[in-house]
């Protein structure tokens, strides 16, 4: 593996796993997916692991897409883009059907597909100074692969607004809409994560796990309803990257240009 995701397993069984690409704001590429995905799967499974806490290097959390990944994109065909949204739509069904409680550390700004990890734990908690923005529309596309998770935590009236919008929210807002739970100050959040760790550690593991189990199952999910909403979910990103607007938005963004369905000068 590379070093694009960084685990530490510190004694009390927390493990951090920290998106580790600073340079870009900690954008997803096919390799940080698949690296992510494969540590998730392995904390599954280790009995030294209690709790999982993820975050981001630097000063952001995740931007969403790296911009060289989606260039990239831009030439596949629809059943290449299906089978590269279907890596994403795994990752955060991994990071969501982990049994044991996970924290995400927003540290900085969470854009698009950032937002996704983010509602896919347990609990958030942020920087007081990050931002947050669904910024899928800006480019002729939709947050199709996220969406499962982020209507659970905001709501289907509040996922109207901010999807159709892409409008930058602050921590604030956020945390009223029920994306994350609890702001810290500046040089405060990683206190408030260890805050939150030592009550979570106080839980039984096995209860803390059957809970979650218990959660899922009275929300009305079930694992075959969730594969086939994962294949839904990569169809209509896959339509939309190769679609005419989607191949606008994305020729715009990288041209730092605006956009033909955009009437501002």
């Amino acid at each position: 593996m590379s070093d694009a995701a960084i685990l530490n397993v510190d004694s009390r069984g927390a493990a951090t796993l920290t998106l580790n690409r600073p340079g870009v704001h900690n954008a997803f590429d096919k390799d940080l997916i698949t690296e992510l995905t494969a540590i998730l799967s392995e904390l599954q499974s280790r009995t030294d692991v209690r709790l999982v806490i993820l975050t981001g290097a630097g000063s952001s959390f995740s931007s969403g897409a790296d911009i060289g990944w989606m260039r990239s994109m831009a030439d596949f065909s629809e059943d290449q883009n299906y089978e590269d949204a279907l890596q994403l739509a795994e990752l955060m069904s991994v990071l969501n059907g982990l049994s044991k409680p996970t924290v995400a550390k927003v540290n900085g700004h969470a854009f698009g597909g950032g937002l996704g990890l983010v509602a896919c734990c347990d609990i958030a908690i942020a920087a007081e100074n990050a931002r947050f923005c669904f910024s899928e529309v800006r480019l002729g596309i939709v947050p199709a692969v996220i969406s499962p998770y982020v209507i659970e935590a905001i709501g289907v009236r509040q996922a109207r607004r901010f999807f159709l919008s892409a409008e930058a929210m602050s921590a604030r807002k956020a945390r009223r809409i029920g994306l994350i739970h609890e702001i810290a100050r500046p040089g405060e959040l990683d206190q408030a994560v260890d805050d939150q760790l030592v009550m979570l550690l106080k839980g039984g593991p096995e209860a803390q796990r059957e809970s979650k189990q218990l959660i899922s199952m009275v929300s009305g999910h079930s694992q075959s309803a969730d594969q086939a909403l994962r294949q839904r979910t990569a169809e209509i990103i896959a339509q939309m990257r190769v679609s005419g607007e989607g191949q606008e938005g994305l020729q715009a963004f990288l041209a730092k240009r605006t956009p033909g369905w955009n009437s501002e000068e």
